[in-house]
């Protein structure tokens, strides 16, 4: 797996997401990895954070740095958070790998007011040539592993996404979309925004 670029994706990932949440605000960071993230907002927005992960070793660098943290399958849903515990909840590079996304995001607006989703778009104009033209499990700027190291387990596109949206009253408040390393809050319209996306990045809230 190419771990330089994750590094890099992430990093550009966490800048945009600093500017999208407020400063001292309760955040909830799902899937938060080594808390690299909670860190940041901890330092630079002045939040009061919390992540999840199910892999204990990884929360350690949360607990050193004086980060709450709590080691859960996100799969099996939340119970140990109650409603609207949260101001936000971060999911971020996390929809696409989990086996139980509807619940996840349905739990993630349950604990939070705000939900922050990001995802690769599996649409993306060079994700449709290399299957069309090359036969092969598709690769892009964004998704550049090979079939059989992917953590990917869902494909979904930011056409589903908003198709998910509405269909569960769930308000897409902001969007911001990776195309050629830079962000772009909106393109115009849903089919280039579709196919030129490498990442989409969004707050969503429920629907009064």
């Amino acid at each position: 797996m190419n771990t330089q670029y994750v590094d890099r994706l992430s990093r550009t990932d966490r800048d945009m997401i600093l500017t999208l949440v407020p400063e001292a605000v309760r955040v909830l960071d799902l899937g938060c990895g080594d808390c690299s993230l909670l860190g940041e907002l901890v330092a630079k927005r002045q939040v009061r954070g919390t992540g999840v992960d199910i892999n204990g070793e990884q929360l350690v660098n949360g607990l050193v740095h004086g980060i709450n943290v709590y080691q859960g399958d996100l799969d099996e849903g939340l119970v140990d958070f109650p409603d609207q515990s949260y101001d936000y909840v971060i999911l971020n590079q996390t929809l696409q790998v989990v086996k139980n996304p509807l619940l996840v995001l349905n739990e993630m607006l349950r604990i939070g007011r705000y939900g922050i989703v990001g995802f690769p778009n599996f649409a993306q104009w060079q994700l449709r040539r290399g299957l069309f033209f090359g036969g092969r499990a598709p690769k892009s700027p964004s998704l550049p592993f090979e079939w059989y190291d992917t953590p990917n387990i869902r494909v979904l596109s930011i056409r589903d996404f908003f198709d998910y949206c509405r269909q569960q009253r769930i308000d897409v408040v902001q969007a911001r979309y990776l195309m050629a390393g830079r962000w772009v809050q909106r393109f115009p319209g849903m089919v280039l925004t579709n196919l030129l996306a490498h990442i989409g990045l969004f707050v969503i809230t429920r629907a009064s």
